[in-house]
């Protein structure tokens, strides 16, 4: 069978697939590193748990803030460049964590370690210029998977801090948690190193005769900005997550560190790891189908994840009382929930960028790090959210009511804008809400092309 030109492998584009999702994975882990470092460092500062949300808020607003000049310079000079440059800017402030001796000084050098965040819109950048367009979804859900490198930390970490706990090694460097960043250091130049010999020494720059002001064009489109927003819901809020569940799972279910890593780990892989099927999904169904399907599940999870636990008292006209509708959640229910909202994220991950190159094929470098960018924003906002919350209602439960209400305005917005498209401005599309770009979709229609009827949604 002959591949048609949007299907066609370029050559050296999965060596470039291959090294960019192995350092993605690494960068990803050291990010939210502090997701498993925080107890132990909180129990060797002092800190509060609004002090220590601070330390995983500000690695991620520094992995957030660049990913839009980030991306254009993928684009401009060549993913390859850039993802070299971050390993090993990544390695030297990793290995600096490790010397940390006050609060302050941690949260300055978490800010410093947050910079590998933004290497999800290089690698997004640089695979779209590598990738053809039948390829594309299925690409960057395989690159966005390293997402799972959120876990990495969650099973290493715990035995490691507890093995090595006390111990003095060359260099200054110390067992505990304080080990954890030196280790990854050396992964981090390990993985630099690897990516020089073994990725094309020739990029593709798509941007490279495109200015600044170019680049930015697309930006004024009201199109990225919804993109935006679902993101803070599926990666934003799993960033947050990411780095809050373990503590969470330790305050209110009583399990030790390692425990809560593991657990974690049951929302971390499916939220990264189902991001390719959610490509492969968005090329063949379309993205705006698996959207409805990640908004829906998360809703309806997070709706009774929110539910507080207790009970309902009557109060009788004789003056007596009763007690109704008892309810506490378990443990394993509060897993499975949080697992099922981890599998829509991974498919609402990939469906977001699967929009990308098909609204904004020639400028996937600026869309995508804007829209990285916001939604790596959501993952800076909503840990300190989610403690003060806590703090004001005394419930640690209003962390999901804080879920369900982004999400639900994300479905609003979304709806709106289609029901607005198919029924005032093309009644035509009704029963063709999303035709994906194959033709061997069982919904393909090649007369109709609903992606370009949104230019005033």
């Amino acid at each position: 069978m002959v591949e048609s030109a949007e299907q066609r492998q370029v050559p050296g584009a999965a060596r470039v697939l291959t090294m960019s999702t192995i350092a993605f994975t690494l960068m990803f882990a050291v990010w939210l590193m502090f997701g498993i470092l925080g107890k132990p460092i909180q129990a060797e500062f002092g800190l509060s748990d609004v002090e220590l949300s601070w330390i995983s808020a500000v690695a991620v607003l520094n992995g957030s803030m660049w990913r839009l000049p980030a991306g254009m310079l993928a684009d401009r000079i060549g993913g390859r460049r850039v993802m070299l440059v971050m390993l090993v800017v990544g390695a030297v402030a990793a290995f600096a964590v490790s010397f940390a001796n006050s609060y302050p000084m941690l949260l300055v050098l978490a800010f410093l370690v947050g910079f590998v965040g933004n290497s999800f819109s290089v690698g997004v950048a640089w695979n779209n210029a590598w990738f053809s367009p039948g390829r594309k979804g299925f690409a960057l859900g395989v690159f966005g998977a390293g997402n799972v490198g959120a876990s990495v930390t969650k099973f290493i970490g715990p035995p490691l801090i507890l093995a090595t706990a006390g111990a003095t090694y060359g260099l200054g460097i110390v067992g505990g948690w304080r080990l954890i960043p030196v280790i990854y250091a050396v992964l981090l130049l390990a993985c630099a190193v690897a990516m020089y010999f073994v990725t094309p020494r020739h990029d593709h720059v798509p941007g490279a005769s495109k200015t600044i002001a170019e680049m930015l064009v697309p930006l004024r489109d009201v199109r990225v900005w919804r993109f935006a927003l679902y993101y803070v819901v599926v990666f934003g809020a799993y960033v947050a997550l990411s780095a809050y569940l373990p503590a969470y799972y330790v305050d209110n279910f009583g399990v030790n560190l390692t425990t809560a890593g593991l657990l974690t780990a049951t929302f971390i892989f499916p939220a990264s790891l189902l991001r390719p099927v959610g490509g492969w999904l968005s090329d063949r169904w379309g993205a705006r189908r698996a959207m409805y399907f990640t908004f829906l599940v998360m809703l309806a999870a997070s709706g009774v994840l929110m539910m507080p636990n207790g009970h309902i008292v009557l109060y009788q006209p004789d003056g007596s009382r009763a007690e109704v509708m008892h309810y506490t959640i378990s443990l394993w229910g509060f897993v499975a929930l949080v697992f099922l909202i981890g599998c829509a994220m991974g498919i609402g991950k990939a469906a977001v960028y699967k929009h990308i190159p098909t609204y904004f094929p020639d400028n996937v470098g600026s869309v995508g790090g804007l829209v990285g960018m916001l939604g790596g924003l959501g993952g800076f906002f909503l840990p300190p959210m989610f403690a003060y919350a806590k703090q004001l209602t005394g419930m640690a439960n209003s962390t999901f009511a804080i879920l369900f209400l982004v999400t639900a305005i994300s479905l609003a917005w979304m709806h709106l804008t289609i029901h607005r498209m198919l029924h005032a401005e093309s009644p035509h599309l009704e029963d063709d809400i999303d035709v994906p770009a194959s033709p061997t979709s069982p919904t393909f229609a090649p007369a109709l092309d609903p992606f370009r009827e949104e230019t005033r949604a």
